[in-house]
């Protein structure tokens, strides 16, 4: 099924919002805001979970092209411990719509949670980076910007395999962290082993 082009049905200039890792163990979170044209259509666009790594990145190149406007915000680990992650998240999305060179007069935010930004109105959008172009084109940005980001964390820290597994908790990642100890950008404040304990020595 085709993807709709916007969620609200008066011509205003809508732009979606998405997110990328909110559930791994390490890393920023990164959030992304994408203004499409009007009649904008690709074969491709979808849910970036349903794309392979290649089309994501080719994606990535033809809708930032294209987009009249499109921004990525970022809220770092220490935000995260700091905010809890679903504050911080809401805060790079709200740095995302902030670093847009178009103000939209509407937002469509995939999920079910969002802070409201200024006094531009909104709507959460369970699934909606499968259902909204803008929205997919979002989680698109958001996925391939932090993706790369943790490639390059990888390169200083090769041990945890964040070039496979992008800072989620798979078993990988965990015994990682038993044997080599958590590093600077880990998450304290996540169940970072899955045991349910929290305390563990971190680097200062």
């Amino acid at each position: 099924m085709a993807l709709q082009r916007v969620y609200n049905p008066h011509g205003l200039i809508e732009a979606g919002v998405d997110e990328a890792g909110r559930g791994p163990l390490a890393g920023d979170v990164y959030a992304a805001a994408v203004i499409l044209p009007q009649d904008y259509s690709h074969p491709l666009l979808n849910d970036s979970k349903k794309l392979t790594a290649h089309q994501r990145e080719l994606l990535r190149i033809e809708i930032e092209r294209d987009a009249i406007a499109w921004a990525v915000g970022i809220a770092s680990v220490e935000e995260i411990d700091q905010l809890n992650i679903l504050r911080a998240t809401m805060l790079a999305m709200h740095r995302a719509l902030d670093c847009l060179q178009t103000r939209p007069a509407f937002i469509a935010i995939d999920g079910n949670r969002f802070t409201p930004y200024a006094d531009i109105p909104y709507a959460t959008i369970v699934k909606g980076d499968g259902k909204y172009q803008h929205i997919a084109a979002a989680s698109i940005l958001a996925k391939t910007h932090r993706d790369e980001y943790m490639a390059e964390q990888h390169m200083r820290y090769p041990q945890y395999g964040w070039d496979r597994n992008a800072g989620y908790g798979t078993a990988e990642h965990r015994q990682a962290i038993r044997d080599f100890g958590p590093t600077p950008i880990h998450r304290r404040s996540f169940n970072l082993l899955g045991d349910g304990q929290l305390t563990l020595p971190f680097p200062t």
